[in-house]
């Protein structure tokens, strides 16, 4: 299973994450194209690591909100979240082709990842406008029980789909995340590497009422905020390492 994280949400003087450090350990990294984080000198040097250490990198295209770093849910017409869209991932790839490399992915972020998860008409424009994009592209959303809806979706616009699991969240028994304004929607240590092995060997998760529920997952997201939030990573890559010989 790859790992992915949202990374170059610096913004000028301003410092988020530790990304250096992340991309280390990750396989794909999701970088901010300016609407909710990032910068241009962010993205060179966020795109100048990706390629020092082999990661495959993704557009991180969000709704434009800066001030509330893209977690305000907006409402657009279809014709202006395509081009929001775009634009938002023509700067990311133009900018990787300066440093000789290729987008291979898009990923939402913020309230338009949850939007579109929400309303298939709002997953139905994102997908339009990743399929129509000049180059081909695929699209990471949550993986849910309506996977196979999804993957019929995609499948219109010949699209392929990266499904993405969650470490340290709580599920709902629709695959949903559980919100984090409800108590243990954040899984502690023990409980999100007890996920993820599990999510590893069996393929599913154990939903908030303790029902199993069955995940296809290409990727699993994590995070690198901190020193802390570092360390768990290269632990959670570790077990997929040990995972991966048996």
């Amino acid at each position: 299973m790859l790992l992915n994280c949202d990374l170059g949400e610096s913004f000028g003087a301003w410092q988020m994450g530790l990304d250096s450090h992340a991309m280390q350990v990750i396989d794909l990294a999701n970088i901010a194209c300016g609407f909710h984080a990032g910068d241009p000198d962010v993205m060179a040097q966020t795109l100048t690591l990706a390629k020092k250490h082999n990661v495959q990198i993704g557009a991180h295209p969000s709704y434009p909100d800066k001030q509330g770093f893209g977690r305000r849910s907006m409402k657009l017409s279809h014709d202006e979240l395509v081009n929001c869209l775009h634009y938002q991932i023509a700067a990311l790839d133009g900018m990787a082709q300066v440093h000789g490399l290729s987008i291979s992915y898009v990923k939402p972020h913020g309230a338009l990842y949850n939007d579109m998860m929400a309303d298939n008409g709002i997953l139905e424009t994102v997908m339009q406008a990743v399929s129509s994009y000049a180059k081909p592209l695929k699209l990471m959303l949550l993986a849910t029980n309506e996977q196979t809806a999804h993957l019929a979706m995609a499948e219109k616009y010949n699209l392929p789909l990266l499904f993405e699991a969650f470490a340290d969240r709580l599920y709902t028994n629709e695959g949903r995340l559980t919100p984090r304004t409800e108590p243990n929607a954040v899984h502690n240590k023990p409980a999100l590497m007890a996920q993820v092995e599990q999510l590893l060997t069996q393929g599913t998760v154990t939903t908030g009422s303790g029902s199993t529920l069955a995940l296809r997952a290409d990727t699993l997201c994590v995070h690198g905020d901190n020193e802390a939030s570092i360390a768990l990573v290269k632990e959670i890559k570790q077990l997929i390492d040990k995972e991966m010989l048996k």
